[in-house]
């Protein structure tokens, strides 16, 4: 590809391929196709693609199951596209770790505007990010995606592990919903913050130790923060 950036495009409709694609190469970005959930995933681990614009409805294996599939070793950007335009889906969306979602019927330009936008603040985050901080028992590396914890490496998404990171950069601070949103998501959220809530609360299960000497507290009405105990 004579391209620096390649986009996968993932949705059983061959006029999305056409019609984003034909933008995409305007703005001088390559793309490859897949119509079917195994096909993305299939084209993902050949290509590796700069980012995944998925259908949530694919043939053979839902959008949802290839965002999860595809998290567990990459955090490459990955943008949701549905036909349905409900909140329940966005927040669905976001849970499983995308990182923008785009209801259908939509404009071709303005997908490759948002296209754009996530590149530009994924590269921007990249380049601004410490690889490495340490809080008491805990460690968090961004570089190589480890969360540790009196030694022991924990499983979490890439998505709590940013929330994680965010509040123990600054441990004390208060860290409303809307700023999480931001900072997490990194861009204006559509208005519901109840999908903070269910990462905190996935987060602090998976957290869970007897001998911790800090922990997640929730801030009536504001937000969250770590705190020492």
């Amino acid at each position: 590809m004579e391209s620096s950036l390649l986009v996968l495009i993932c949705d059983d409709q061959q006029s999305v391929h056409e019609t984003v694609g034909e933008y995409l190469k305007l703005n001088g970005i390559d793309y490859i196709s897949a119509y079917d959930g195994f096909e993305a995933i299939q084209k993902y681990n050949k290509y590796k693609p700069d980012l995944i614009l998925l259908d949530l409805m694919m043939p053979k294996m839902f959008g949802e199951e290839v965002c999860k599939e595809i998290r567990k070793v990459s955090n490459v950007p990955i943008i949701m596209l549905s036909a349905k335009d409900e909140t329940i889906d966005k927040i669905l969306g976001l849970e499983i770790g995308a990182d923008d979602y785009i209801a259908k019927p939509f404009s071709p330009r303005e997908v490759v505007a948002r296209i754009k936008t996530v590149l530009r603040r994924t590269t921007s985050n990249t380049n601004k990010e410490k690889c490495h901080i340490k809080y008491k028992e805990l460690e968090i590396n961004l570089d190589t995606h480890d969360v540790i914890i009196n030694g022991e490496h924990i499983k979490i998404t890439p998505k709590e592990m940013k929330i994680l990171y965010l509040l123990a950069s600054s441990p004390g601070s208060i860290f409303n919903r809307e700023h999480i949103l931001s900072e997490v998501w990194g861009y204006d959220y559509f208005g519901d913050t109840r999908v903070v809530d269910t990462q905190i609360k996935r987060l602090r299960k998976k957290l869970q130790q007897d001998n911790l000497s800090w922990e997640i507290k929730s801030v009536y009405g504001v937000g969250y923060k770590l705190e020492a105990i």
